[in-house]
């Protein structure tokens, strides 16, 4: 199953916010959230897609790259690097919420994406080769020559609703850029 099929960094009990001893498998607990039929991302031929997405969320910084423990050092899991790189390489659009923009940001170069105002990521992020845009709850930054897509979502103090507002606006902001392109399958 590649890379992918791996062991969560930790699991944390999110009604005391402690880490526990249980062990998770992040390909398996992709499965469970996703409640469907996914694949690892070594399965994933970029020629069948028109774009990819990135949730973001704590695991992101954690288990697809290094970021949470290494920051600005990090390294991006090979699989999800050579997804990035041949997505980028194919002109096909690349959206980011949350934190997933500075997984991102550490693969590609000179883009122009936003994680919303931490200023240590800010920082991390633009030692990484790229421009960070400051925004708001809701906003997206596109960067048209790149191809991509990032909004802050938890990155900022906010709710679900917003968060929903946030990644429907990301997804609305992927189909323009595919629509730009001229070749979506929509």
């Amino acid at each position: 199953m590649g890379q992918y099929h791996i062991e969560q960094h930790h699991v944390i009990n999110h009604l005391t916010g402690q880490e526990t001893s249980e062990k998770r498998n992040v390909l398996v607990e992709s499965a469970r959230i996703a409640r469907g039929d996914i694949n690892s991302m070594n399965n994933l031929n970029s020629s069948n897609f028109d774009a990819v997405v990135f949730p973001g969320g704590f695991g992101v910084a954690k288990n697809l790259c290094t970021y949470a423990m290494e920051g600005v050092n990090c390294k991006v899991n090979p699989e999800v690097e050579s997804v990035i790189r041949k997505f980028h390489a194919k002109e096909k659009p690349i959206g980011a919420l949350c934190i997933s923009p500075v997984m991102v940001a550490k693969v590609l170069k000179n883009l122009k994406l936003t994680i919303g105002s931490d200023t240590s990521t800010i920082e991390a992020i633009e030692k990484m080769g790229n421009t960070h845009i400051e925004a708001r709850l809701g906003q997206v930054i596109i960067d048209r020559r790149h191809k991509t897509a990032s909004t802050p979502c938890y990155m900022l103090n906010s709710d679900i609703v917003q968060i929903a507002e946030s990644a429907t606006k990301i997804v609305d902001a992927i189909i323009e850029l595919i629509r730009e392109k001229g070749t979506a399958k929509l």
